[in-house]
C-alpha cells in the first residue's frame, strides 16, 4: 500500500508540475512504471503505460500545434507562429523571479514576446504583429489546459490500473 500511496504522491506532484510548465508528464509516467517494476508487477500493464506514454506525446506535440494554429487564427504567419514556440520555451526556462509560478508567467511572457518580435520582424505593422502575438498567447493558454486535462485523463488511467487488489 506505501508503493501505491507513493504513486498517487507522484501522480499529483505531476500534474501540478504541468501546471507549472514543467515535465510532470514524464514524471507521471516514471512513476507508473517504477511502480511496476519495484510493487506491482501484475497490476500495472505494459498496456496501460503505453497508453499512457501515447498521451504524454500527444500532449506534447498539442502543445505546439495549438500555439501555432492560434497564431495562425488570430492573423499571425508561421514565422510569429514559431516566434510564439520559441519564445515560450525561453521563457519558461528564464522565468520571471515570481515565487512557483515564475515558470507560467515566463512562459506565457516569453510566446507573447517571441511571437510579436517575430511577427513584426517580418512585417512593421504593429497592429498585425499584436494581434499575432495575442493569438500565440491565446494559444499557449488553451494548450495548457489541454495538457492538464491530458495529465488528468493518464494520472486516473495509472491509478486505476495500479490499484492494489
Amino acid at each position: 500500500m506505501l508503493w501505491y500511496l507513493l504513486l498517487v504522491i507522484a501522480q499529483l506532484a505531476g500534474l501540478v508540475m504541468v501546471g507549472l510548465g514543467l515535465p510532470g508528464l514524464w514524471l507521471m509516467l516514471l512513476a507508473g512504471v517504477v511502480y511496476k517494476l519495484a510493487a506491482a508487477p501484475a497490476l500495472l500493464s505494459w498496456g496501460v503505460l503505453g497508453v499512457a506514454a501515447a498521451v504524454a506525446v500527444l500532449a506534447e506535440v498539442l502543445e505546439f500545434v495549438l500555439s501555432l494554429r492560434y497564431t495562425r487564427r488570430y492573423g499571425g504567419t508561421r514565422r510569429g507562429g514559431w516566434g510564439g514556440v520559441f519564445g515560450g520555451i525561453a521563457g519558461a526556462i528564464i522565468g520571471l523571479p515570481i515565487p512557483i509560478i515564475g515558470s507560467v508567467v515566463g512562459a506565457f511572457v516569453g510566446t507573447f514576446l517571441g511571437a510579436l518580435l517575430a511577427e513584426y520582424s517580418a512585417q512593421p505593422d504593429s497592429a498585425a504583429a499584436g494581434r499575432s502575438a495575442w493569438g500565440a498567447l491565446v494559444g499557449r493558454v488553451v494548450a495548457t489546459a489541454v495538457k492538464g486535462a491530458l495529465g488528468a485523463a493518464m494520472a486516473a488511467g495509472i491509478l486505476i490500473a495500479g490499484w492494489p487488489r
